[in-house]
């Protein structure tokens, strides 16, 4: 792998819905695999230079393969969603963002392809002598022709039907489909599910795909377990951190800091394995500002740039986006929202979305000149409910980040620290006064 991911990060996208491509369509069965290509990625190169304008370096796509609803029900891993459009605006899209410094990831759904998929509708019609049938986990006893075929499905959607992993034939599909987008220029690949893979299978294929590209970065899609296990037996070099974003976001909204501690200090114990993704909002979970409070995103913000990891912004969280994931059909729409075809004007904004987008940009920018912060140890050095000192460090070089979640000012010990790099606190005898849900990062560097 390829020291890039040191510096890489990522402005996470979701494309269906960035786009305003119809996520369910109209038709008998939602399948659009036969439909006329709508070349709505356009609609995301012309937001390219808004990420270099955050100071993002990394576009992280969800799913553009051809598929029957939201994406994860793949139909096709060779064919770009014809909502979207075709080999061409994929190809442009993956050049301009090259041409602007930015890496591209594919979102990957290996470990269960949509009920259309050819390779599954040919079970369906010839049963267990079908080419395809040893890609599947299927059960045929007492099965006859025009049956439903029953095979294992993806945590009880029965239109995501799992593949079996022990199968080489999958083995070598996922290789072929891996190696052709990155021929193609993309740079690594999001791992959809990625816990749901047996890590034998990850360790198989992913060497075989790094030896025609060593720079490739993978990332597993990991809610729970253990993340460096994982890492070892996968060979996945990172793994999603849900574990903090939900220190991060419990922690504020709760005003019990001392969950955020021992998320950061779990965090710690991964970093001699891997350095995760570290996020505070994604496609699958609610809006941070709709989470904690729009007031207390920089807060959020502050930890996600201090803490090790490889950080990622949700598109639109910048601008204080706020939406409320559902557990129902259609739950995920209002996290997933069309996008306007360019970036606005900031000095349109309400004067609280231009205060993030402000604020985002400055916490970007102190990453990106502490890129040590990557695989760096944090030490808490103060916590009660409602205040929390960070401290990060390696080598020479530290910085310290302070928390006030109260509606007073908080004295805090701030350590070694003796200059604010962003937010804002009053620096008297080794102490931060942070003002009424304030906030401050700090360095000791001259």
């Amino acid at each position: 792998m390829s020291n890039w991911v040191e510096t890489v990060m990522w402005w996470h996208v979701y494309p269906l819905g960035f786009t305003g491509a119809p996520i369910r369509p109209d038709g008998s069965d939602g399948d659009e695999r036969d439909s006329a290509v709508v070349h709505r990625l356009a609609r995301i190169e012309a937001w390219l230079d808004h990420v270099v304008e955050l100071g993002l370096n990394g576009l992280l796509l969800g799913p553009v393969f051809a598929s029957s609803t939201h994406g994860y029900d793949t139909t096709d891993h060779f064919r770009i969603d014809p909502r979207l459009g075709d080999d061409d605006d994929i190809d442009r899209l993956i050049a301009a963002a090259h041409e602007r410094g930015i890496r591209v990831l594919f979102d990957g759904v290996f470990n269960h392809v949509g009920r259309h998929h050819p390779a599954f509708r040919a079970l369906e019609e010839q049963g267990p002598d079908a080419d395809t049938a040893g890609l599947f986990r299927v059960r045929w006893d007492g099965w006859q022709p025009g049956d439903p075929v029953d095979a294992d499905v993806f945590e009880g959607h029965d239109a995501l039907v799992a593949l079996n992993h022990d199968s080489p034939a999958v083995a070598d599909l996922v290789v072929d489909v891996m190696t052709r987008w990155l021929g193609r220029g993309i740079d690594g690949w999001r791992l959809d599910a990625a816990y749901a893979v047996p890590p034998a299978f990850w360790a198989e294929v992913l060497p075989r795909v790094r030896a025609e590209y060593a720079d490739a970065w993978f990332l597993g899609e990991v809610i729970h377990g253990d993340a460096a296990r994982i890492v070892e037996e996968s060979t996945i070099d990172a793994l999603t951190q849900y574990e903090l974003w939900q220190g991060i976001w419990h922690g504020i909204a709760d005003r019990n800091l001392f969950e955020l501690k021992h998320a950061i200090e779990r965090n710690n114990e991964l970093l001699s394995v891997f350095a995760p993704q570290t996020f505070v909002g994604n496609h699958d979970v609610t809006r941070i500002a709709s989470a904690i409070g729009p007031e207390l995103v920089p807060h959020a913000l502050a930890v996600l740039f201090t803490v090790a990891g490889v950080p990622s912004v949700y598109a639109g969280d910048e601008y204080g986006y706020e939406a409320v994931k559902e557990e129902r059909l259609g739950g995920d729409d209002a996290v997933r929202p069309a996008f306007a075809d360019a970036p606005p004007v900031p000095s349109s904004l309400p004067a609280s979305a231009q205060h993030l987008l402000r604020t985002h940009q400055q916490l970007i920018a102190l990453r990106r000149q502490h890129p040590w912060l990557h695989r760096a140890h944090t030490d808490v050095i103060h916590t009660d409910n409602t205040a929390m000192v960070l401290r990060t460090a390696t080598g020479d070089a530290a910085v310290i980040t302070a928390l006030n979640l109260a509606d007073v000012p908080v004295t805090v010990a701030i350590a070694d620290a003796t200059r604010v790099l962003a937010g804002a606190a009053d620096l008297q005898d080794g102490n931060a006064i942070l003002p009424p849900l304030g906030w401050a990062v700090l360095t000791s560097t001259p």
